[in-house]
């Protein structure tokens, strides 16, 4: 017969789940199989009464289930315990904020002080960064196990990783040396089996291992002959309460830390659940246009999926949900979406005109972007457009004819680059677009006379240059333009915001132009305030670089071939990279690999090039290059992108496995500038099979798109192009690999959403603008809506 004080845990272990069952809305999804299997277990043996008034609860209506709920919990309601309570509580809500009373419903933003998460639990939220119920909500399982139907050890190989569940039925603890503890615990599970579990040097394990605790272990398999040997990895305490969030389903496990387990933050995220009352921001409407499943379905799937399906959507949605805030909260990021723009007429004569002038055709590529460009500027609101394409693929030809279009329509036009020497590239290639059609063109960077600086900016301000070039040098206080139209931006991510804001202060149309191709889903998200075109096309008759990987044991040979090309009156980059970032080390390295060189191959010319060099000293190196006074460039990784040398026809790149895919693709692009063969020779000091399995890609592809997408696979968003530091927030379930469709729809309903309320100030978007500001990580950003 049981005691009183075990009748006690019982019942109050019993009224749990169904008190959970009640606050979440009856819909008998509480535990795996439902109310009637739980009232069937041991638990609930000793109360036949509460079995009696929840018999058939599965075939009762939402109104039926609540009555029979509310009637059982009245049975195990303990008159005694309820007095105690009552008179403690006053004492304790002196200290401490009142946790939520049972079936109470709280606010999303409401302190996780409120939830009922047991002692110190709010402790232990705040340790995981987590404060408000929201937070809990939004706290998703990191991956899910499928505890359904754990395996039988018999049938397990050797070395597999799997999780098991079972009662401790005996422990031992032994050190077979000094300094290492091992603890052995000998489980058994439900079908009968046995399996030998192990710790080593875990000490604080053992007090959660004693005879009769159900655990649920995961860890690899040892065989020993029949006997199976469990090395654990992770361990998790289960009792009849806990029984229905850890085991016999599909469970979630979480990003945790030491002293915070697993089932705490099951507990915590299924009381939270109960609690917040899961209104939908998106309307009914909108959900069943995009095909998404509602808000608490996919909360509670997420955290506790009925099956893989229910996984499968709450996934969906949470992933549409991270996308469309991303994308409201980049078009809100400034004023971009809402902007006039100039309206200029951008007709389809001037563009033949300007095409007549060129030694060239563009290409359809080319074609259907500038068309996409005059559509833009035709429009009343301010263009501001991004523009991506491989190396020589024809963007500046193209920016070119935008600038023409602006010019004819009485406007100034700029275009600013990040270095020195790609404005004076650009100036010399808009000067051979536009000079035979009358267009003045002017050149602005910090490199010039104090005076000749003067009288630019003078013919600037006077319109008497149609067309300015610089780096920032342009956005300087002194610079006044007579009436900017269209502001080109080379390379925008090595600019500021505002730096590019202060260019922009005319409200000119916006072009930004990239060279370093991008997955379109991340162009999507880096660039979510931007409009974004493709240039996907190369111009005829450009003969693709020839890529070869070789090992390091081959580097004599390929030195071999760089003399070679240079006795036909070539030159060669040679680029070297560190895996520490440290400048001295890296200077030490370059300098080291030079003087290697001139060992190696005596009759060439050989110069370096490196980060602690001034801007001047590194133009004045690159002229030289340029100008042929020497074979061989050494350089680390400070090449710029764009940097012109069209007798330079082969890079060489040491240490290649220390690049990203997309990286190397910009470093060969600084070969294939003239008409001759061009080569890229990859040396890896590193001969792994994963490696070389890396490096074949970029082996095997010119195509920048097919490249970046690769890397990005291997790699993750946050290593591409420094998107940790580009505004990005931190999106739990996205896959950007992946998601560019998700992506597509989210921003179709971000841009629809704020074409027709660009504030979101009508009443039926207020829960979206809440839950939009409660996202965003920057209150300046607040402050934009």
């Amino acid at each position: 017969m049981c005691s009183m004080a075990t009748v006690a845990e019982l019942r109050e272990k019993l009224r749990r789940p169904l008190a959970a069952e009640l606050a979440s809305g009856c819909q008998n999804r509480v535990v795996a199989g439902g109310v009637e299997k739980l009232l069937a277990s041991p638990l609930g043996n000793p109360f036949p009464k509460v079995r009696e008034a929840l018999a058939g609860y599965a075939g009762l209506d939402a109104q039926g289930r609540e009555v029979a709920l509310r009637a059982a919990l009245d049975l195990l309601t303990e008159p005694d315990s309820q007095k105690a309570a009552t008179r403690a509580a006053p004492v304790a809500r002196r200290v401490a904020v009142p946790t939520a009373e049972p079936g109470e419903r709280l606010p999303p933003d409401a302190p996780v002080e409120r939830l009922d998460s047991g002692p110190g639990g709010a402790r232990k939220l705040h340790t995981l960064g987590l404060h408000l119920l929201r937070d809990v909500l939004h706290a998703y399982p990191h991956r899910h196990e499928d505890r359904r139907a754990l395996p039988d050890l018999s049938e397990v190989e050797d070395g597999q990783k799997v999780t098991v569940e079972g009662r401790v039925v005996a422990k031992s603890r032994r050190s077979p040396k000094p300094g290492m503890q091992i603890l052995d615990v000998t489980l058994e599970t439900p079908s009968g089996g046995r399996v030998k579990a192990t710790w080593f040097n875990q000490p604080w394990v053992e007090k959660q291992l004693r005879e009769g605790a159900r655990l649920v272990l995961t860890g690899r398999v040892k065989r020993f002959g029949r006997s199976v040997q469990l090395g654990v990895e992770h361990l998790e305490t289960v009792d009849g309460a806990q029984d229905s969030l850890s085991t016999g389903r599909i469970v979630g496990v979480y990003d945790a830390k030491d002293g915070i387990s697993q089932e705490f933050l099951r507990r915590a995220a299924f009381r939270t659940l109960q609690t917040v009352p899961l209104d939908d921001y998106l309307p009914a409407h909108w959900r069943r246009q995009y095909g998404v499943t509602d808000l608490s379905d996919a909360l509670w799937g997420i955290h506790f999926p009925a099956d893989e399906a229910h996984l499968s959507r709450a996934n969906h949605r949470l992933r549409f949900d991270e996308y469309l805030f991303l994308e409201l909260r980049m078009l809100l990021q400034g004023e971009d979406a809402v902007l006039q723009g100039k309206r200029f007429n951008a007709k389809g004569d001037d563009i033949h005109t300007f095409e007549g002038a060129l030694p060239f055709r563009f290409t359809n590529a080319q074609r259907r972007v500038l068309l996409e460009i005059t559509d833009d500027m035709r429009s009343d609101r301010q263009m501001a457009r991004l523009v991506q394409g491989d190396v020589g693929s024809g963007k500046t030809a193209v920016a070119a004819c935008a600038l023409y279009l602006a010019v004819r329509d009485g406007y100034q036009g700029a275009l600013m680059a990040p270095t020195e020497i790609l404005a004076r590239q650009h100036y010399a290639n808009l000067v051979g677009y536009l000079g035979q059609l009358d267009i003045r063109v002017g050149l602005l960077i910090g490199a010039m006379t104090p005076k000749a600086k003067l009288e630019m900016q003078t013919r600037i301000a006077e319109g008497d240059v149609d067309v300015v070039v610089g780096t920032q040098a342009l956005i300087q206080e002194n610079v006044r333009f007579d009436n900017l139209g269209l502001a080109v931006v080379d390379e925008e991510h090595r600019f500021g915001v505002q730096q590019r804001r202060k260019l922009l202060a005319g409200r000119p149309d916006v072009l930004v132009m990239s060279a370093t191709p991008i997955p379109r889903s991340l162009a999507l998200t880096a660039y979510g305030d931007l409009e974004l075109s493709v240039i996907d096309e190369l111009p005829p008759g450009r003969t693709p670089i020839e890529t070869k990987l070789i090992q390091d044991t081959a580097r004599q040979q390929a030195y071999g071939f760089v003399m070679r090309q240079i006795r036909e009156g070539r030159q060669a980059f040679v680029v070297t990279a560190l895996i520490e970032e440290n400048e001295n080390l890296e200077l030490l390295a370059a300098t080291q690999l030079a003087d290697d060189l001139k060992t190696i191959l005596p009759e060439a010319r050989i110069d370096l090039l490196h980060g602690k060099m001034s801007a001047a000293e590194k133009d004045h190196v690159m002229d030289r290059f340029r100008a042929h006074d020497f074979d061989i460039l050494v350089s680390t990784t400070v090449i710029e992108v764009g940097v012109d040398v069209p007798n330079a026809t082969v890079m060489v790149i040491e240490n290649a496995e220390r690049f990203g895919l997309a990286q190397l693709h910009q470093l060969r692009g600084r070969v294939g500038r003239g008409s001759a063969q061009s080569y890229c020779v990859l040396i890896a000091g590193e001969h792994s099979k994963k490696t070389r399995q890396r490096l074949k890609i970029i082996e095997g592809s010119t195509d920048g798109f097919v490249i970046a997408e690769a890397d990005l696979k291997l790699r993750g968003p946050g290593e591409i192009r420094g998107t940790r530091q580009s505004g990005i927030p931190d999106l739990r379930l996205a896959d950007l690999a992946n998601d560019t469709q998700i992506i597509e729809q989210a921003r179709e309903l971000a841009k629809h959403i704020l074409a027709h309320d660009p504030k979101l100030e009508h009443p039926r978007l207020q829960y979206l603008r809440s839950e939009l500001q409660n996202r965003s990580q920057s209150v300046a950003y607040r402050e934009v809506i």
